[in-house]
């Protein structure tokens, strides 16, 4: 036990040397982090250098249109956002009306407002209203919101997304427990029922990558569109 203990205690240093280097100590981003603790919302997050990862691959991109589905309390929008520019935007959607609303004040201290477009409501009411206004297509689409819908929210991103777009699924890997058939955890079959859908739509090219961190055992896909 002492063994495990020890290499738990490890990760959550090298987290912390790694957020130290590449992200350093952001005012606005961990002000979005200290709301979404004092209102009481899930501690689920993107971490720090996660949220690095999407900034950067939205800059690797050159993203000028984002999706985001599943906005929480608004730190990886303000990542992403941060990467589009002026000129560019996301459009972000929460379930949550408590949610949104925080994600909406943390987002204006961070000076981006006018860059982000907060959408509160079930996303798959959304998502069809999204298209018929125009907005599409997207350059990248980031998925993290309730697993039960990632097969549907996957077909979406593809419908809404520009040939080279990319596709981001978080929380893919849940503890290893996508490899558990007769799991009755609703993630777990949202998460491996997202893997099989990835694995078998042929427009996409997706990888996964496992990760582990402060937060545990968890991994998420990366995904082209053809």
């Amino acid at each position: 036990m002492s063994d495990v203990a020890d290499v738990l205690s490890a990760i959550g240093s090298v987290d912390v040397f790694l957020k130290d280097l590449f992200v350093g100590d952001d005012e606005h981003l961990k002000s979005a982090l200290d709301r979404i603790d004092e209102n009481g919302l899930p501690p689920a997050s993107v971490s720090p250098s996660q949220g690095k990862f999407l900034y950067v691959l939205a800059k690797i991109a050159n993203a000028r249109n984002v999706l985001e589905i599943g906005t929480l309390g608004g730190y990886s929008t303000i990542a992403m956002a941060r990467a589009v520019g002026s000129n560019g935007r996301v459009i972000t959607l929460e379930y949550e009306p408590k949610h949104a609303e925080i994600a909406k004040e943390s987002i204006a201290r961070a000076g981006l407002a006018d860059t982000v477009d907060v959408r509160t409501g079930a996303a798959l009411e959304s998502l069809p209203k999204i298209k018929e206004e125009g907005l599409a297509p997207f350059d990248l689409v980031f998925i993290d919101a309730d697993k039960e819908n990632n097969v549907e929210y996957i077909s979406w991103a593809v419908k809404l997304s520009r040939p080279g777009a990319v596709v981001v699924v978080d929380n893919i890997i849940w503890n290893g427990a996508v490899l558990d058939e007769k799991s009755e955890d609703p993630n777990a079959i949202g998460a491996r029922d997202a893997l099989l859908a990835l694995s078998d739509d042929d427009r996409l090219e997706t990888t996964v990558l496992q990760t582990v961190s402060w937060k545990g055992w968890d991994g998420f896909a990366v995904a082209v569109v053809k």
